[in-house]
Order: C-alpha cells, then sequence, then structure tokens
C-alpha cells in the first residue's frame, strides 16, 4: 500500500461522489483520478520523472494541487511541497537542496519560473493549468510500485534558525498518521473537510487532503478568506462537517453573524497554540467540540490531539 494506491482506492469506491467542491465548480472522484493518471503519465513520458526523482510543487489552493501531488506520487516521484510565498531565491534553493528535477507550478507565475531557469539550468517546469480543461486520452503507464519504507514527500521547515531543511516522509509515515487521525476524528465517508489554510502546509497535506481523499470523503476548497463571512456561508452552503483553521479563525467565527445551528460537527485547532479566551468564546457560542492539535513536519505532522469528548 502507498499513498497514490489509497487514493485510487478511495476514487475506484466512490467514482461519483463529488471529492472537491471549488466555488460553483465540482470535481468528483473520477475526474479527479482520470487527471491524475493524465498528469502522472506527462511526468513519466514527457519529463521522464522515474521512482525516487524528486518533483517540486508550487502552487496556490486550487484543485490542481490536489492533482499534482498524486499524481506526482503515482509517477513514483516524490513531491516537494514549496510555499507559494517564498521568492524564487528561496524556491531555487529548497529545489536545488532537494535534488529536483521537475517543478509543477501555473503560468501566472512565468515570470518567477524564467528566473529559476535562470539559476537551475536543469529544472524542467510542468504547468498545471495546461492540463487542467482534460485529461489525456493517451493510456496511463501502471503506477509506479512503491512501498511503505519509500520516500514519498520532502517538506521544507519554515527556515527560522538558519536554511530550511527538508524533514523525509515516506509513505507508511504517512499513511499511519493519516489513519490515526481518521481514528480520532472519527471521520467517515459523509464527512466533508473545509480546507482554507495553506495546502502546501504539513497540517492541510495530511489532515486536509489525504486524510479525506484516502477515505472518501470531500473537501471544500475554500477561494478566498475575505471576507470571513463569505467562508461561513460556504460552510453552511455546502454542509461541511469538519474545519481545521488556526485559532484566529475560530475567535472570526465565535464573533461571526452567522447561525448558532451551522453543520460543522468538528473543529479542529493547529499550526498555533490555542489561547484558553478563544476557546471560551467558542464554547460560549456553539455546542460543536473545538480540539486542539500539536504536531510538527518532522513527525508526518501530527503528534497529538484533543479527545472529541473531554477531558482536555
Amino acid at each position: 500500500m502507498n499513498l497514490a494506491t489509497a487514493f485510487a482506492a478511495s476514487a475506484e469506491k466512490h467514482p461519483a461522489k463529488t471529492a472537491v467542491f471549488w466555488g460553483d465548480s465540482e470535481f468528483s472522484y473520477e475526474k479527479l483520478q482520470a487527471h491524475v493518471r493524465s498528469l502522472a503519465a506527462r511526468l513519466q513520458n514527457d519529463f521522464w520523472v522515474t521512482p525516487g526523482d524528486r518533483v517540486g510543487l508550487w502552487l496556490r489552493n486550487c484543485p490542481e494541487f490536489i492533482t499534482a501531488l498524486f499524481g506526482v506520487l503515482q509517477a513514483g516521484g516524490v513531491v516537494v511541497p514549496i510555499n507559494n510565498f517564498l521568492k524564487p531565491d528561496e524556491v531555487g534553493y529548497i529545489l536545488a537542496d532537494a535534488g529536483a528535477k521537475v517543478l509543477i507550478s501555473e503560468s501566472a507565475t512565468h515570470r518567477e519560473q524564467s528566473e529559476l531557469s535562470a539559476k537551475l539550468p536543469g529544472l524542467n517546469f510542468c504547468r498545471v493549468d495546461e492540463l487542467a480543461d482534460s485529461a489525456r486520452t493517451t493510456t496511463a503507464p501502471a503506477p509506479a510500485e512503491r512501498i511503505e519504507t519509500d520516500l514519498a514527500l520532502i517538506i521544507y521547515t519554515s527556515g527560522t534558525t538558519g536554511r530550511p531543511k527538508g524533514a523525509m516522509l515516506s509513505h507508511g509515515n504517512l499513511l499511519f498518521n493519516v489513519e490515526s487521525c481518521r481514528q480520532v476524528l472519527k471521520a467517515v465517508a459523509l464527512d466533508r473537510f473545509v480546507v482554507l489554510l495553506p495546502m502546501f502546509h504539513s497540517f492541510m497535506l495530511c489532515v486536509g487532503i489525504m486524510l479525506p481523499m484516502t477515505t472518501g470523503c470531500s473537501i471544500v476548497l475554500v477561494k478566498s478568506i475575505h471576507p470571513p463571512k463569505s467562508v461561513f456561508q460556504e460552510i453552511i452552503a455546502r454542509q461541511a462537517t469538519i474545519l481545521p483553521a488556526i485559532p484566529q479563525f475560530f475567535r472570526a467565527l465565535a464573533n461571526a453573524q452567522v447561525p448558532p445551528e451551522i453543520p460543522l460537527r468538528l473543529c479542529i485547532s493547529g499550526a498555533a497554540p490555542l489561547p484558553v479566551e478563544i476557546l471560551k468564546e467558542f464554547n460560549a457560542r456553539f455546542s460543536i467540540p473545538l480540539i486542539e492539535g500539536y504536531g510538527l513536519s518532522e513527525a508526518s505532522p501530527v503528534v497529538s490531539l484533543n479527545p472529541i469528548q473531554g477531558p482536555w
């Protein structure tokens, strides 16, 4: 078992189900898997990606991020997610340090890509928006054989104490972390996860993408968090059930003009400590459990979570 086959099994079990809600658009598991196969084929045929090759992923939050993530894994590559707010010099350092041979990005960053090309002449560029409209009709190669001990992701730290360092995570590391989170969160296929935090972050990669996509859940991918009121409206309209976010967002939710009977059954605070004041404000407004998590990229990333039912 690896992450690519886990996603493929989920897509095969729920082909017609909506995997991703993106504004007014919806992507079924079948459609998403078709794009994953198409990208995997292109990486193997056009960019000569072989098992173990590093592939950078430099994208904003969008459905193509999910396609790229599982497409690289299906091709046998190792995903190197990159903060989309970094400057070309910082991106170039990560790509060089990881030994990436391909960078998946979008046409909107063509100027930054030109800078990277000048500094890394051996780097190839794959633009996801060129594949957005239709999946290729050519037969995709069989998924690369990868086992749990094989490398899946290299997630770079923020570099607050020096140069960023890559945490090397295997398929097994991530699969076990996903399964642990599934059990603690009691996630089932009926759940819909809200994704509004950056998808390149290890917290969202595990809890916001890999967990729902390998469990047959749906993702409500929020286009913009401004104004916050529109996010709350989307949560209600799409009947989202699980919301991972940062503490400040839960303070905004507690003070927003929204009905108390919102469809969420569970909220998860991560990426920063949850102040007691925010927890009290939230609990005074909603009966939804707001549980705190702790993790770090080197741990794939979730280390601990409060139980849904206390004590906390």
